[in-house]
């Protein structure tokens, strides 16, 4: 029995089959505007890790989550777009793509009632919410995915797009390495206006805690750092809108500390997307930051470097 010359080519049957040309050009549009979108949503979570592992901790993604699942997507997205933008891997990347959708829209849907109307833009300049919007889209890119999925010729050569992979990787890894050094290394101002006198930030430790006066996991994670022992650490609250309400917040939940209203000037020096937000400073420079205020933060992260008794 001998062995079929094409099939050792890695030639199959369907792929025989030719399409009509309108088909073809609808599966690589479709393929190409799948890849574009993926692409830049994946590079932007590679390239900004730490914004976006804040805004999954806002899409109730566990703390210790929010960085791997963050880098995950990032990787998983950036793959897929490349995978889907050449013709030989079109298939895996057509059918990795319509996997995150529903995954995505499975957690959304899961979460809908406590996560409705958050903003949710993963593309620059494309912004979205949580609403029936959002499933609308994804829903319209799925069908995409399973029309180039169908349009395409099998996929083969595993090892070359294990490559691909591999790639992408070790460019999240020196993003990621990027991006650590540059936080870590931050530095504030070196004085603002607290309660109207210039206040330094060069001395001592600081926590800067950015708030939004009607936000109540603000006003929540306020009211449980009122009840910590700050030691020698001088707390600096920073109203995010609505200034006029701070004397207010921090009279009510008790949080002991002078208010800024230099919310452009920190808010361009430390980068975040919704409020709450803490900065640990440590004479001037960055030593920590909190990005999620669950039950046991920040009081976890201050002990921890010693801010708090």
């Amino acid at each position: 029995m001998h062995e079929n010359p094409a099939s050792s080519l890695g030639y199959h049957p369907a792929d025989a089959v030719t399409l009509p040309p309108w088909k073809t050009i609808a599966s690589t549009v479709a393929a190409v505007l799948l890849g574009v979108l993926f692409f830049v949503s994946g590079s932007w979570k590679l390239t900004d890790p730490f914004t976006w592992s804040q805004a999954l901790t806002e899409f109730k993604v566990p703390t210790a989550l929010a960085m791997p699942g963050t880098l995950g997507f990032g990787i998983a997205e950036a793959f897929a777009a490349a995978l889907i933008i050449v013709p030989r891997f079109r298939r895996w990347g057509a059918l990795l793509i319509a996997l995150l959708l529903i995954a995505f829209m499975g957690y959304f849907a899961i979460n809908y009632a406590t996560l409705a109307g958050k903003d949710c833009s993963c593309f620059p300049l494309v912004k979205r919410t949580i609403g029936p919007g959002f499933f609308v889209g994804d829903g319209i890119m799925l069908s995409l995915a399973a029309l180039v999925w169908a349009w395409s010729r099998r996929s083969d050569n595993i090892r070359a797009a294990l490559l691909v992979l591999a790639i992408v990787t070790v460019f999240a890894g020196v993003s990621f390495g990027v991006n650590a050094n540059q936080h870590s290394g931050v530095h504030a101002p070196a004085t603002i206006t607290v309660d109207g006198k210039p206040f330094s930030l060069h001395e001592g430790h600081i926590f800067v805690f950015f708030y939004d006066p009607e936000c109540m996991h603000c006003d929540a994670a306020a009211r449980r750092m009122s009840k910590l022992n700050w030691k020698d650490t001088k707390v600096v609250g920073i109203p995010t809108r609505m200034p006029q309400f701070a004397a207010s917040f921090l009279h009510d939940t008790g949080l002991k500390g002078g208010t800024s209203n230099d919310l452009k000037l920190m808010r361009e020096t430390f980068k975040f997307v919704d409020p709450p937000y803490g900065v640990a400073l440590d004479k001037g420079r960055q030593k920590a930051v909190v990005s999620n205020f669950e039950e046991s933060e920040p009081a976890k992260t201050l002990r921890e470097i010693g801010y708090v008794e």
